[in-house]
């Protein structure tokens, strides 16, 4: 078990297919499923992580953790998740930041176990939910999340400041 309590390697209903927590000497491997991943939703550009940043972010700071799906012994995708919280539930939630199969493996359950597998752990955990994003256009995924019962915040928009916009909102605080 590691520091979370949690099994090393996870057998699955999948045949040969395991997950396992996110080690330190991952961080190579993490940072080219967010570049497969950036690539097949059109942001490679858009991706600035590098391997100090993550090794910081993820095993110094422990801002997030990561489920490697390994698929007979071999790396096949990643979820990333971090906490966040509940007021109206008065409880933590998980919220799923990227879950990345690779597309010579979709199809096979793989996406749908590694979700399962956060579902289980958002209970075990005692979170009020699990959620995350998903691009209007990306039509296959918002079809998965449907049929596992997921269920579309319409009524929601998503708000971002990043940039110059932060940096310029954090100087009003001391100004």
């Amino acid at each position: 078990m590691d520091e979370k309590g949690c099994v090393s390697s996870i057998d699955t209903k999948l045949n040969d297919l395991k997950l396992r927590f996110a080690e330190i000497k991952d961080v190579i491997l993490i940072l080219g499923f967010i570049k497969e991943l950036a690539d097949y939703e059109k942001m490679l550009n858009e991706v600035v992580a590098t391997e100090e940043v993550l090794r910081e972010s993820l095993f110094e700071r422990k801002m997030a953790e990561v489920i490697i799906g390994e698929y007979k012994g071999i790396p096949i995708g990643f979820a990333l998740f971090f906490h966040n919280f509940s007021t109206f539930l008065g409880r933590p939630g998980i919220y799923l930041e990227d879950l990345y199969v690779k597309p010579e493996m979709r199809g096979m359950g793989i996406g749908k176990t590694m979700l399962s597998f956060l579902a289980k752990l958002a209970v075990d955990r005692k979170c009020g939910r699990l959620e995350w994003w998903c691009l209007d256009w990306n039509k296959p995924s918002i079809q998965f999340y449907k049929q596992l019962g997921a269920v579309p915040m319409d009524e929601w928009t998503v708000y971002r400041v990043d940039d110059q916009a932060l940096n310029h909102l954090a100087r009003n605080f001391d100004e």
